[in-house]
């Protein structure tokens, strides 16, 4: 993946954009203040134009601010202030948000929550929509987890309804596989209570049939976490939303990053996942014309 974020031709037209969804593990563990130098270092080096960061400080958000990023933070934060925060290098627009309340187990998870920005990108690409969605995190709430996927998608689509968006994408650290009944709804597999959606994977539309786990015992930090049993899973995902036609942009590159330890500190339990988007090379339901 080549390291260049938006490419803006000399005019100031936008062509594609780099995305990026990490979980960076709360501030209250495992040297945080070496893991978010390192953080800091790699964001500067990847270039993301779209952070989605989870389990992060309340009061990391000034740092951020101070960075040049424009922040959309997320509705709901725990008591000792970690939550979650959607960041750009351009403006947002309008934004709406969702607690994810959906029912009363979900107290339990202080920090899900669904942002909903969106972001006006100069021609040709066009306003861009991102969802950065954050489900309650536990093995058995699945459950809740379809009921706030399907939140999540209906905050989408009440926002793409009141403006123009030319593309939506939806990330984040979703606590599910992609096996998992949420994940099916949101890659078009299922439909859940009589709705139907379709958002392809970006991980899957580069690596088909590679697992890319993004948290599992590989990570020296799972197995000192809270979770030491668990197994290699992919619950950190890049989603496209389609239309009739498929994916309006076309997944040009994407990788998980922040793997290995840099200067021997582990970033964080979970991987990153860093996508390129681009438009494709012509718009989806016409036919390109022939030379």
């Amino acid at each position: 993946m080549a390291a260049e974020a938006v490419a803006e031709t000399a005019g100031g037209g936008v062509h594609s954009t780099r995305v990026m969804t990490m979980n960076v593990l709360a501030p209250q563990y495992a040297d945080p203040a070496a893991r978010r130098a390192v953080l800091a270092r790699e964001l500067h080096r990847l270039r993301p134009d779209v952070l989605a960061l989870q389990e992060v400080g309340r009061d990391e958000l000034s740092a951020l601010a101070g960075d040049g990023w424009h922040l959309a933070p997320h509705p709901r934060w725990s008591a000792d202030g970690v939550g979650a925060v959607l960041a750009s290098r351009r403006p947002f627009g309008p934004v709406t948000a969702d607690p994810l309340q959906v029912t009363g187990r979900t107290a339990r998870t202080e920090w899900c929550g669904a942002v909903a920005a969106e972001l006006p990108l100069p021609e040709p690409f066009g306003t861009l929509l991102v969802v950065h969605h954050k489900p309650s995190w536990p093995y058995d709430y699945e459950h809740e987890r379809e009921l706030q996927a399907l939140a999540a998608t209906r905050l989408a689509e009440q926002a793409a309804a009141a403006r123009p968006v030319r593309h939506t994408v939806l990330l984040g650290d979703l606590d599910a596989t992609p096996d998992a009944a949420s994940l099916r709804f949101l890659r078009g597999l299922q439909t859940l209570d009589g709705v139907g959606v379709c958002f392809q994977d970006a991980w899957s539309a580069v690596h088909p049939g590679e697992p890319g786990p993004t948290f599992g015992p590989g990570n020296p930090l799972v197995r000192q976490g809270d979770m030491p049993a668990v197994a290699d899973r992919r619950i950190d995902h890049i989603l496209v939303r389609c239309g009739s036609h498929g994916p309006t942009l076309r997944v040009s590159g994407c990788e998980r990053v922040l793997v290995q330890p840099v200067d021997g500190v582990q970033a964080s339990d979970h991987y990153g996942l860093l996508a390129d988007l681009t438009l494709p090379d012509h718009p989806p339901g016409r036919w390109a014309l022939q030379r």
